[in-house]
């Protein structure tokens, strides 16, 4: 198996609605996107599935000594072997993929956060460089575009923190800010007994509002110029909005019980829509 094959495997195995969006790429940067994601999913599941958090710290040191041998020229795992070619071609940044483990690190650290500015730098690391780094690869012109896909990225952060409020409770994190919870007069408790109460119920519309007024102002910061290049990005917009919008019209209540995805066909259409027909997400 070649270092892409291994990437391609690693994506399809992950069901992400982010192989949608890479499915019209040039081969070029459909291959620097995958393995570039194909990263992100192994530092995420360190995190997600080593359940020793020492053993997780030591793997993510490993992977962080990886990076810096990559940009060294000595990658050893496949998928920093399938990225390699992508740093000097689009200008990546050691310094950012180290930054995305600072975020997995902080899951290790912290399962709650007192404010929604605390809940934002762990937004920046996780997701908002992911877009920098993912907006690099697509390509630009405009600087100004790098500010637009990290905004966007929080905004798809954001989403799979509502997304996956009962998933995340089950596994011991609580990424509401706990002033939110205290707002809306949602004690811990009721989130681990799983109350779909109606003070749970307006929490989850105040962070629904949030998040589309997230994506609201990214997509204001796209440069023009830009637009045609960023096309993967505007494709995972239209998902994770009509994702939001169905959570909403489920019932926002339900995440805590159920985890909603978009079909696979649908979001294939979604996809097609956006980038062919270039309807705004």
């Amino acid at each position: 198996m070649t270092p892409d094959q291994y990437c391609e495997e690693a994506a399809a195995r992950s069901g992400s609605s982010f192989l949608a969006a890479f499915r019209f790429l040039p081969a070029e940067r459909r291959r620097a996107i995958t393995a570039f994601y194909a990263f992100c999913r192994e530092v995420d599941d360190v995190v997600d599935e080593v359940h020793d958090d020492n053993v997780a710290r030591a793997k993510l040191a490993w992977w962080r000594n990886e990076v810096t041998s990559t940009w060294a020229g000595q990658p050893q795992h496949p998928v920093m072997r399938a990225l390699q070619p992508a740093i000097a071609r689009y200008g990546l940044q050691e310094s950012l993929l180290q930054e995305i483990i600072d975020g997995m690190q902080m899951d290790l650290e912290q399962a709650r956060y007192a404010r929604y500015d605390d809940l934002l730098l762990y937004c920046h690391r996780v997701a908002g460089v992911v877009g920098q780094v993912s907006a690099q690869i697509f390509g630009h012109q405009d600087p100004a575009t790098l500010d637009y896909a990290h905004e966007l990225g929080i905004a798809f952060q954001l989403t799979n923190i509502i997304r996956d409020v009962g998933e995340d409770v089950r596994r011991g994190r609580i990424y509401l800010p706990v002033e939110d919870l205290q707002r809306f007069n949602v004690p811990v408790d009721m989130l681990r007994r799983y109350e779909e109460s109606e003070a749970f119920v307006q929490l989850m519309q105040f962070q629904i509002e949030r998040a589309m007024a997230a994506y609201h102002h990214a997509l204001s910061l796209l440069p023009a110029v830009d637009r045609k290049a960023q096309r993967p990005g505007l494709v995972m917009a239209a998902i994770y909005r009509t994702t939001l919008e169905e959570i909403r019209l489920d019932g926002p209540g339900k995440v805590l019980n159920q985890r909603l995805s978009l079909p696979p066909l649908r979001k294939l259409w979604l996809a097609w829509k956006t980038w062919f027909l270039g309807i705004q997400p």
